[in-house]
Parts: structure tokens; sequence; C-alpha cells
């Protein structure tokens, strides 16, 4: 399944797990565009691709010019 990733103005990572029903209906593109506030860069990753090992998610982290699939809007509603 796919997750979302991106970067707080503090530089920790945010990861969005869609839900999937909403995978189903809407997409993941859209999803991410809705979720991650607007004007933040995001990337879309397998979850096979993020370290296994949860218990270290604060220290993860993400260089912003990996962050090239899209940004976020400018509403969290679906349009």
């Amino acid at each position: 399944m796919d997750r979302i990733i991106y970067r707080t103005d503090e530089g920790r990572v945010v990861m969005v797990v869609p839900a999937p029903e909403a995978l189903e209906t809407y997409g993941i593109m859209a999803i991410a565009i809705k979720d991650v506030p607007a004007g933040k860069r995001f990337k879309i990753v397998s979850e096979s691709d993020l370290p296994s090992d949860y218990s270290t998610f604060d220290s993860w982290t993400v260089d912003e010019a990996d962050l090239t699939d899209g940004v976020g809007g400018d509403s969290n509603e679906f349009d």
C-alpha cells in the first residue's frame, strides 16, 4: 500500500496513511493534494520502501529535493 510523506516547517517527517475506501473512491493523488498542507511538497512512496521499524519514526528524515510528486492544495475537501 502507498503512503504519502511530507515535511513540516520544523523539518519533521509526516506520513499519511490513506484509508482503503478513500483510495478506491478518490485515488492517492487526490488524497495527497487534499491532506498535505497547502504549499507543502510531498512524495508518494510504497510502504515497502519505508523503514520497517516505526519505533524510530521521530528520527526519520527526508530531503526536500526528494519530495517531487506534488504540492498540497488550498482546500481540505475533495473536488
